[in-house]
This record gives structure tokens, sequence and C-alpha cells, in this order.
């Protein structure tokens, strides 16, 4: 169980990396060329590391950085159209895959340290 958790925490936090670069460079920014707003991608990669290395107290602080990202693509879902509001839909699945992972991990990490 918890290999499998660090797989999906792993997979889930890069992929909402990419989602969020695409989304902000390529697929459907905000300004034409591309907008600052691709600059929500650094608060990511603060967890990235030690998510991939599989730290504890990463996991246990990332969810509540993520849940951050929920909130944005709850918001950008329910106020935009069209490709940003898919792109804000799966922003909001892969947030959540995240935290839901990362508590499964963190449990599973408890249970073979004692």
């Amino acid at each position: 169980m918890k290999k499998c958790s660090h797989f999906i925490s792993c997979a889930a936090l890069i992929a909402l990396i990419f989602l969020c670069l695409a989304w902000e460079l390529a697929l459907a920014p905000l300004r034409p060329r591309g907008s600052a707003l691709v600059l929500k991608v650094l608060p990511l990669l603060a967890p990235l590391f030690g998510v991939l290395r599989g730290k504890r107290y990463t996991f246990q602080w990332a969810p509540v950085l993520l849940l951050l990202y929920f909130c944005e693509g709850v918001v950008r879902a329910w106020s935009e159209r069209g490709m940003s509001q898919w792109l804000a839909a799966t922003e909001i699945t892969l947030s959540l895959i995240f935290v839901a992972a990362a508590v499964t991990f963190v449990r599973a990490d408890r249970a073979t340290s004692r």
C-alpha cells in the first residue's frame, strides 16, 4: 500500500506541474503568448523532491499546499468556460488524488515504523 500510494502521489504531483505549465503557456493562457500566472507552478516544486524521496514530513505538509490548487480549480471551473473549465476540472482531480494518496502514504508509513 505504501509503494502504491507513493507512486500515485508522485505521478499526481508531476502531472499537476505539467498541467499548470501547459495550461498557462499553451493550452488556455489568460494572454495570447502566456501569462505570469505560470509562476503558480513554483510552489509545487517545493514538495517535489521530498515526495519523490518518500519523506514523511513532506507528505504531511504538502496536502495543505495542494488544497490551494484545489480551490483555484474550483473557482476557475465555476467562472470560466471552454478549455479552461476542463483544465480546472483536471486540476481539481489531480489535487484530490494527491491529497488522498499522501494521507494513505503517511498512514502506511506510520504503521510500518512502529
